[in-house]
């Protein structure tokens, strides 16, 4: 059994090519039924996310199974064929299955180290299972991916260093106040990226915040989300008196925070510290302010020393968990190996058996040879068989755990036309291997 991968994604395709290849909600149910009705493919699980579709999948055939790989793609797509090999990678069994570790891992993904991916390989694969599309050693293959995922971010620091403005910002207000627990938030400003600086926010045990934008409706949609509570722009001033951190993000071409409008505001805190979060270009907040006894000002450049040094330690993490990987692919593979080079020295060792019998049949159907002659007869012919596929074997063992075992397996099946019978006996049981 060979385990399959067609794919694309942020780094192969751009967005424009990568959304011909979307695969969600009604058409993924189309698909699983069509993958399940391809000869040539035994399971599927399907992983498609906004930077990346992949189709991973197992075969008795390594060609037969990518030239229905192929037509699938080409079916749910919106390709041309020659755009096939210009975007898609269709790596070779070994490499297949360290991709899908690497991706678990986040090590794959545009943001390094992001969290978010081990949860939608563990989406995938459950909606595989209730598809009905996985197979035995897909089984194996997604729960010990996810496990690699969970123990990579268990013993590494690969996403505890946040290398995203908004997270960066929110990190940024935490080193320098501690806990955010019972802190006074304003945000200034309701679009994306203030959206996405006060749900980091609320991970750290917030309780509310304070929304100003100029568009009160805005604000007050955004406060909605948060429990939290909206302020005009023309209040948003007075909220600076009680405030313990303030991020700001509008695309206003002035300063919204001035020494004109809020510096008086700011004084009479009589130092009472305030960290206020730039995170606007053109900014937001007046540079002048931080000569007020307890501001201190932060911009996009403060974020992006901190982004560049958690984009180091992340390089440095993510070196730890290619070490992971490989340990852990080394163990994968030695399973895997039984399920493509065990089948083909059977089949191997049964052919010489069948050929044996059979030339000895037509021997001794030609001669009137005795029991001793029969026994000195048949006793050469084991040797010669076995002597003819004592290194075949020997070597399809050594190459068995090999990046290139599958290839082995696959060319020795076509060079002695081997017949190979696997059923899910020959997969083994999954759990049984996890435990073990």
């Amino acid at each position: 059994m060979y385990v399959l991968l067609v794919g694309l994604n942020h780094r192969t395709a751009p967005v424009e090519i990568r959304e011909k290849l979307a695969i969600n909600g009604a058409v993924m149910d189309s698909a699983y039924k069509y993958l399940k009705h391809m000869e040539d493919i035994e399971g599927a699980v399907i992983l498609a996310t906004c930077n990346r579709t992949e189709v991973y999948a197992t075969a008795r055939d390594i060609e037969k199974g990518m030239e229905a790989l192929n037509k699938f793609v080409l079916k749910f797509s919106n390709f041309d064929p020659e755009e096939l090999g210009k975007y898609l990678y269709r790596p070779n069994c070994y490499d297949a299955i360290m991709h899908l570790f690497r991706v678990a891992s986040g090590l794959d993904s545009m943001i390094l180290g992001e969290s978010q991916i081990i949860a939608q390989v563990k989406e995938a694969y459950k909606e595989a299972i209730a598809a009905g599309a996985s197979d035995g050693v897909l089984n194996a293959l997604f729960q010990e991916a996810i496990s690699v995922g969970k123990r990579v971010r268990t013993e590494t620091d690969i996403d505890k260093h946040p290398i995203s403005v908004s997270s960066a910002a929110v990190e940024l207000a935490r080193s320098q106040l501690g806990n955010l627990k019972d802190r006074s938030v304003v945000v200034v400003g309701a679009g994306e990226m203030s959206e996405l600086t006060t749900r980091y926010l609320m991970q750290y045990g917030l309780s509310s915040v304070i929304v100003s934008n100029r568009s009160y409706e805005k604000a007050a949609a955004m406060a909605e989300l948060f429990s939290g509570r909206a302020v005009g722009f023309d209040m948003l001033t007075a909220e600076l008196n009680r405030a313990d951190i303030v991020i700001s993000c509008t695309s206003a071409s002035h300063y919204v925070l001035s020494t004109e409008n809020c510096g008086n505001i700011l004084k009479s805190r009589h130092g009472q510290r305030i960290i206020m979060i730039d995170i606007a270009v053109p900014r937001d907040i007046d540079p002048a302010l931080k000569t007020i006894e307890g501001v201190q000002i932060y911009d996009i450049d403060d974020l992006q020393n901190v982004i560049d040094e958690n984009y180091l330690e992340r390089k440095k993490a993510s070196r730890q968990a290619e070490n992971i990987i490989a340990e852990e692919l080394e163990k994968f593979n030695e399973w895997l190996a039984s399920l493509y080079v065990v089948p083909v020295i059977s089949a191997l060792k049964i052919k010489g058996e069948t050929i044996k019998n059979r030339e000895l049949t037509k021997v001794f159907n030609r001669l009137d040879a005795s029991d001793y002659e029969r026994k000195v007869i048949s006793s050469m012919a084991n040797h010669i068989i076995n002597q003819l596929l004592h290194d075949p074997i020997v070597n399809l063992k050594e190459m068995a755990c090999s990046n290139q075992g599958h290839l082995y397996a696959e060319v020795s099946k076509k060079l002695f036309d081997l017949q190979l019978e696997m059923g899910e006996s020959d997969i083994g049981d999954v759990k049984t291997r996890h435990q073990g």
